[in-house]
């Protein structure tokens, strides 16, 4: 294969994959509106549909969300699955106070706007990338059993859609391939080879609720008990482990002239590696019991994600990533994310990569100021053929293996 055929078919069919962006962005799917995270599917199915794709709406278990897209197209083997999502973090209202909609500016080589980077930018590259590699390989592409999955509620915590992801491609793949952002920078391309697993967590104290200067004695104070514990629920931050614990939010008490008779705390714990996250879920779970000042403590995990470590088969993946941008003559950086991805609940079905979407920057964001201190999420434009053509490439090397 000649890699500069890739990178010319990039270039003549990226005005195509702008104009599917376009669309997509028009749309707010905001993962509570479940009508626009289904229009958005609708698009998306239609698209891929030019390419020969079949389409399956799944319910999502997320209350208020629009239906997870699988879109299938049969060959011999296990599946190469090709991941996205088509839900927002922006509500509607959001994006009408800030006038934050699609915005292409050439001067800037930028397109700004709700999802163009996260990750509406993602479902418009695999479009690009299957449509190149089907002009430049048809046989590969024909032979190929691909599954195109988007999520309907990726913004939230939720494992329903990595559990429909496996049941239709039955619990294995040849790779999982996702689709989220990949910035580039000096070091070259940036692919995700591991992300950090995450543990959420509530601890509860109940005291005795008592007239704060009369009856002090008789109370038992719920904050105090929370606070003790708070310094060794912190202390699990261990550089060494790759494990992180943040504490985002206390609260407990009425009024100061009473003995709190209830407090609480929640916090995250996250980690690259199983083990230490394991280990830190251990020490909270516990914490339940007793206290010293007699307040009742109650831990409850709230959430899990799992750790997507990588290991040799992201490896093998990022060898061949790698060895396509050499041939365009780019560089491919292997890159650890703390962030969470749909990778940490589908890294068990084969070998997986992340971080194939294009470039861009300000995920979450959408509040723009004059002076430039603020700036809505963006996409560079001219990071989209780029990575495509170096994506096409290596899938086409990857379906001949």
């Amino acid at each position: 294969m000649n890699p500069e055929t890739f990178s010319a078919a990039a270039e003549r069919h990226l005005p195509a994959a702008l104009d599917l962006l376009r669309q997509l962005v028009a749309v707010n799917s905001f993962t509570a509106n479940a009508d626009g995270v289904a229009e958005v599917a609708r698009i998306t199915a239609e698209a891929f549909a030019l390419l020969g794709f079949s389409s399956a709406f799944v319910p999502c278990a997320t209350p208020q969300a629009g239906p997870h897209l699988l879109l299938s197209k049969p060959g011999e083997g296990s599946p190469v699955v090709l991941v996205t999502h088509s839900d927002t973090v922006f509500p509607p209202e959001e994006e009408e106070s800030n006038d934050f909609r699609w915005d292409e500016r050439p001067s800037e080589g930028r397109i700004y706007g709700p999802g163009v980077i996260d990750n509406k930018g993602g479902t418009a590259m695999i479009w690009l990338v299957l449509t190149i590699l089907r002009e430049l390989s048809p046989e590969t592409f024909a032979s190929t059993p691909w599954l195109v999955a988007s999520n309907a509620a990726e913004e939230v915590t939720g494992d329903d859609f990595g559990k429909a992801v496996s049941r239709h491609c039955g619990d294995r793949a040849r790779a999982v391939l996702v689709f989220e952002g990949g910035p580039v920078d000096e070091r070259g391309w940036h692919l995700v080879v591991s992300r950090k697993g995450r543990s959420t967590w509530r601890l509860e104290a109940e005291g005795r609720a008592a007239h704060a200067g009369s009856k002090h004695h008789e109370g038992i104070n719920a904050i105090d008990a929370l606070a003790a514990a708070l310094p060794s629920i912190a202390a699990l931050t261990d550089t060494a482990e790759e494990r992180t614990v943040n504490l985002g939010r206390i609260d407990g008490g009425t009024v100061v002239n009473r003995v709190p008779h209830e407090a609480f705390a929640e916090w995250e714990c996250r980690a690259t590696d199983p083990g230490p996250l394991a280990e830190a879920d251990a020490f909270f779970a516990a914490l339940s019991g007793p206290s010293a000042n007699g307040a009742i403590l109650s831990a409850t995990r709230t959430g899990h994600t799992p750790a997507w470590p990588g290991g040799a088969g992201t490896e093998s993946l990022f060898s061949i990533w790698s060895e396509a941008a050499a041939a365009l003559r780019l560089a491919a950086v292997p890159v650890p994310r703390g962030g969470l991805s749909d990778a940490n609940h589908l890294g068990h079905l084969g070998p997986t990569l992340d971080g194939l979407g294009p470039s861009g920057g300000n995920a979450h964001c959408s509040e723009r100021r004059a002076d430039g201190s603020k700036l809505p999420e963006y996409l560079e434009t001219a990071s989209f053929a780029t990575k495509a053509a170096m994506n096409a490439l290596a899938l086409g090397r990857l379906c001949r293996w």
